[in-house]
């Protein structure tokens, strides 16, 4: 099935549009409006190239080069030069999803009209990622203000014909990558080079994907820990809407409701209803408390991001609109706090999903905790069981801690201390993306202890955790005797990450 197509207008782009076009190809086409707007803005932009007053980036130098002018005729050659000085990145190359999200990140915000470039050069954005043409950049070398400066430029390097792109899964230089693609290499003009490598696009892009994630996860939570529940023969009484009502955090009540559903017509909770343990351990009776919370810092981080894919992070940006004044004004929306500081606060939120599963695992592991076989197999002894699988949690969840310390607090000044306060939040995004690809298999570690305690309970559970089992039983069988595991996790963590055991189970809560 084809995708939509996504419409690049500066203005209205959402998160979702985003994972359709980074992820599943969506083509993207370019707005009429926002040529109007992006070819007012190049009129000023060219006048003021005309023009005797001195504009940074334009006809100055950069950073702490700012007050050095630069004659007419080398105004082309300043903006190549740009663009190759800043070329510095070094480590693994980014993903071909992070890639795309990116350029359609950065072709909307100069579809603003706030940068002053071409409409052809939003164009050739547009035409690369329908092409599939995507440059190699790599992940390491921003710190967040001027923007994504590193990640950026190798990005118009791309466009310029010179550096490296994968077309069709096979890289090559991106000269050549272009002319299979048929599209002709970029020649810059006044102001392009800076248009093209100012602002956030990196770290939003990745940003973007790590929100999506996120919230994919905080399912899994509320499932794999209603599975737990039934594993362990729990009470989902702490999961009342009463109690919810009272301490109304919208996160909790999500949480609280989604675990009721998925506990619905458990016939394990029946068969213990008139026991005498009254309260289960923190980990499964504070699961909306503690899943709420995360779900509530996903939120606001959402938040910040909608507002960030729509703005103009350029400078100096371009006001050419009516009633705008027609001036170039030289600003710091390229600073890139707003989203360090949201994603270091992600990464917190998403690893307290893996923390308290792991508990919840160690809990349904330990015969004198659950009644369950040690280690949930049996012959124990003879066989060590899911033993080494709550290590790795274990190992995941204390990598998670150390990657949650934020990057935004530390500032190194760059530039000659032209540009002294930085945001370092490439080094943010990078971060929480490790800890989400830690938590997912956290959570598929714990589905795997959760569905194999079912078996051994023996008994009907909820109807959105049978449906888990199901799926899962699919492809990951009954552990009977021992076996390597790792394939095992890493199965349960495919079936959660294609969104397969999602749907599974969505479906059947809404039958």
């Amino acid at each position: 099935m084809h995708e939509p197509t996504v419409v690049v207008d500066g203005r209205t782009l959402s998160l979702n549009a985003v994972i359709r076009v980074a992820r599943f190809g969506a083509p993207v086409t370019l707005d009429e409006d926002a040529k109007l707007r992006m070819t007012r803005a190049r009129q000023l932009v060219e006048a003021k190239a005309r023009g005797g007053e001195a504009v940074y980036g334009l006809n100055t130098g950069f950073g702490a080069l700012k007050n050095v002018r630069i004659p007419s005729s080398d105004l082309a050659a300043l903006q190549v030069n740009l663009i190759r000085s800043h070329c510095v990145g070094i480590g693994p190359p980014l993903l071909e999803e992070e890639v795309r999200a990116l350029m359609l990140l950065r072709a909307n915000t100069m579809a603003t009209g706030r940068s002053g470039v071409r409409v052809s050069t939003v164009q050739l954005v547009l035409d690369m990622l329908n092409a599939g043409v995507h440059p190699v950049i790599p992940c390491k070398g921003s710190v967040g203000a001027s923007g994504d400066l590193a990640p950026l430029a190798h990005t118009a390097l791309a466009m310029l014909g010179e550096g490296r792109s994968v077309l069709g899964g096979v890289e090559m230089d991106s000269k050549a990558a272009l002319e299979k693609a048929g599209l002709a290499p970029l020649v810059l003009e006044a102001k392009e080079g800076l248009g093209l490598v100012n602002g956030t696009q990196a770290m939003t892009a990745l940003g973007v994907l790590a929100v999506s994630d996120a919230e994919d996860l905080c399912f899994y939570a509320d499932l794999t820990g209603g599975a737990s529940v039934d594993g362990f023969r729990g009470t989902p009484v702490a999961f009342d809407p009463r109690i919810q009502a009272v301490r109304p955090h919208p996160g909790q009540e999500t949480s609280a409701a989604l675990l009721r559903r998925c506990l619905e017509g458990s016939k394990v909770v029946e068969s213990h209803k008139e026991c005498d343990s009254v309260q289960d351990p923190y980990s499964f009776r504070c699961m909306p408390q503690v899943h709420g919370a995360s779900r509530d810092v996903i939120a606001f981080v959402r938040q910040t991001l909608e507002r960030e894919i729509n703005s103009g992070t350029d400078n100096p940006l371009v006001f050419a609109e009516p009633g705008e004044g027609d001036e170039l004004l030289s600003g710091g929306n390229f600073h890139g706090q707003p989203i360090a500081l949201g994603l270091d606060f992600l990464a917190m939120a998403v690893s307290e999903l893996a923390n308290i599963s792991d508990r919840r695992v160690e809990q349904l592991i330990d015969p004198k905790l659950s009644g369950h076989p040690a280690f949930l197999v049996k012959a124990s002894g003879l066989n060590s069981g899911f033993m080494m699988a709550q290590v790795t949690a274990a190992s995941l969840v204390n990598e998670n801690r150390v990657l949650c310390t934020p990057a935004s607090v530390d500032s190194i000044p760059t530039s000659a201390n032209q540009e002294d306060h930085v945001s370092m939040g490439m080094t943010s995004a990078r971060k929480v993306r490790e800890v989400i690809r830690n938590t997912r298999y956290c959570l598929a570690i714990e589905l795997l202890c959760a569905c194999q305690a079912l078996d051994l309970v023996g008994l009907e559970p909820g109807r959105g955790v049978a449906a888990a089992h199901r799926a899962l039983r699919e492809v990951v069988p009954f552990l009977e005797r021992d076996r390597t595991l790792h394939l095992d996790i890493e199965a349960c963590a495919a079936l959660m990450e294609s969104g397969r055991l999602r749907e599974t189970v969505e479906a059947a809560l809404s039958a």
